[in-house]
């Protein structure tokens, strides 16, 4: 089995601290990297998570604030320098297609990098191709930001119990799986009655927003939720000022999506420690966590 992790690789918010880098999140999953919003210094952080930066194929920009992009132009740069072979796709808010560009072109260097661009207009399912499908919505952050919503296709699963009892065995499995029935004996032999579909697993990132109704419902049934929790419910205040929440609002989000598990990250530098996080959010939501860098978090399958 492929691994399934997520590796956070920074966690502050708008600056950086001495034990937080601006924030960056690799999700490796069904073969795929997919980095979300990586801030200055994302490519430094790979390397003390012991991860090759070419493991990535898909790169998610939620919205052009610097400590969401900064490192965009450098990584796209180091994976250009390491001549890696697949296509790099791409995924942002069309509005902030000239930030893109800038930070894509922000230096001199020879480029042989494939970038693939999906600059995203409007809410709803951006590209499903066979390998993810990922839905898009837009959050309250004053400025355009997305939220994401990534998920595996569908899997059928074989019962070996069932496939024995009905003599099905070998090559006949793959008749079965082609055809959708099989006659076995005299007997015919449905694939639904020896098989099951096993429901793709989601992965939701809301990061940077209010609390709102889009970011619940992006989430909504995921397994895990990657969310920003820019501040403690004692500065509620300034949360709502500044376009963020508080965690235990993640957790209210959490809670009413029904997600499985919530992440909590990008927390303000007036902040030292974050177990007080983890403390307010499981008070709403039980299988809370609060992220510092580096950390890693693994979501196997179910019943794997």
């Amino acid at each position: 089995m492929s691994v399934r992790d997520l590796i956070v690789l920074g966690t502050s918010s708008q600056q950086p601290t001495r034990k937080r880098n601006h924030g960056a999140y690799l999700f490796r999953w069904n073969e795929e990297g997919l980095l979300f919003d990586p801030g200055e210094g994302t490519q430094r952080q790979f390397i003390f998570a012991n991860v090759a930066p070419p493991v990535v194929n898909r790169i998610f920009i939620s919205h052009f604030h610097g400590d969401h992009c900064l490192g965009l132009g450098s990584f796209l740069m180091r994976l250009n320098l390491d001549k890696v072979k697949h296509p790099i796709h791409c995924y942002y808010p069309a509005s902030g297609k000239k930030y893109f560009d800038r930070l894509r072109y922000g230096t001199i260097y020879h480029e042989n990098l494939e970038v693939i661009e999906h600059p995203v207009e409007e809410p709803g399912v951006v590209v499903d191709d066979g390998r993810f499908k990922i839905e898009a919505t837009f959050l309250s952050h004053g400025v355009e930001n997305i939220g994401w919503r990534v998920t595996e296709p569908d899997t059928r699963k074989y019962d070996p119990k069932k496939l024995q009892a009905a003599g099905v065995r070998g090559p006949m499995v793959r008749e079965l799986q082609k055809s959708g029935k099989i006659i076995v004996d005299g007997q015919t032999v449905n694939i639904d009655d020896v098989s099951w579909i096993r429901n793709g697993d989601s992965i939701s990132v809301v990061i940077d927003t209010r609390y709102c109704k889009e970011a619940i419902e992006i989430a909504r049934g995921a397994k895990v939720l990657l969310c920003e929790s820019t501040y403690l419910e004692e500065h509620r205040e300034l949360a709502h000022k500044h376009y963020h929440i508080t965690a235990k609002q993640a957790a209210t989000i959490a809670k009413e999506a029904e997600v499985e598990k919530l992440i909590l990250t990008h927390y303000s530098a007036r902040y030292l420690q974050t177990t007080d996080f983890q403390k307010e959010a499981r008070e709403v939501f039980a299988n809370s966590f609060a992220a510092n860098d580096l950390d890693v978090f693994p979501f196997p399958k179910n019943g794997q």
